[in-house]
């Protein structure tokens, strides 16, 4: 399994505003591949009786998805297994933001407004795999990283500590062989970041996030979500 501890570390810097002056100072050692994640949700024309699967706009919707991953423009997608505000996630290899989004309103489910889809801007490392053929899918444990409650901008000899230990768990984690994928978000909204675990239950990818100095505190927040992705793609 290729793990690239680097790309965690981004997560870490991301959490302040000094990631970009760090960027203008040094060059990075690694190298991160600008992506578009869609987050996809319920739209005005959702209705409560669909089910994942089922015929009409919404299964020529699961087809475009595979057209999208088959080609190339998707790295991975897939829908969350439980009941959430966001119901399906899909990350694409696009030459500009405009590009994706293009590609993003042409699905037959955000045309038919059966869903609507957020936009956002996601580095990470250039690991995933195509799909194993005939697609089966499998569960791993995506957790959105958030501001938390004590979120504060400001850079001090404290947040600074609680970064080099946020660091540090993430390296923990990573050595592991458990935390398979990370990455920050771009542009100055809550949303900060995601990992994915590969574990058994969402319980123990709780847990193993909930270690995090930074989720302790109170500086930043996680959901973890079962995320339901086709098998072969993750590292």
């Amino acid at each position: 399994m290729k793990i690239l501890i680097p790309v965690f570390a981004v997560v870490l810097f991301l959490t302040t505003s000094a990631f970009a002056q760090t960027q203008e100072k040094k060059e990075p050692e690694f190298k991160l591949v600008q992506f578009q994640m869609a987050l996809l949700r319920r739209g005005p024309k959702w209705e409560a009786t669909h089910t994942r699967g089922s015929g009409g706009t919404m299964s020529e919707h699961g087809k475009y998805v595979m057209s999208l991953l088959e080609s190339g423009k998707a790295v991975i997608a897939g829908p969350f297994s439980d009941d959430g505000d966001v119901i399906a996630v899909y990350v694409l290899r696009a030459g500009s933001p405009e590009e994706a989004k293009t590609w993003v309103d042409n699905d037959p489910g955000v045309k038919g407004g059966h869903l609507v889809a957020e936009m956002i801007p996601w580095w990470s490392e250039d690991i995933m795999k195509k799909p194993s053929m005939p697609v089966k899918m499998t569960t791993a444990y995506l957790g959105f990283l958030s501001r938390g409650p004590k979120w504060t901008p400001e850079k001090t000899p404290a947040s600074e500590e609680l970064q080099k230990a946020h660091l540090a768990n993430i390296n923990r984690l990573a050595e592991t062989k458990k935390l398979v994928v990370a990455g920050p978000f771009g542009g100055s909204g809550t949303l900060r970041g995601i990992f994915v675990f590969r574990v058994d239950s969402l319980d123990e990818a709780r847990k193993l996030a909930e270690t995090d100095p930074a989720v302790k505190a109170g500086r930043l927040a996680i959901e973890m979500r079962p995320w339901l992705v086709p098998d072969g793609v993750l590292p």
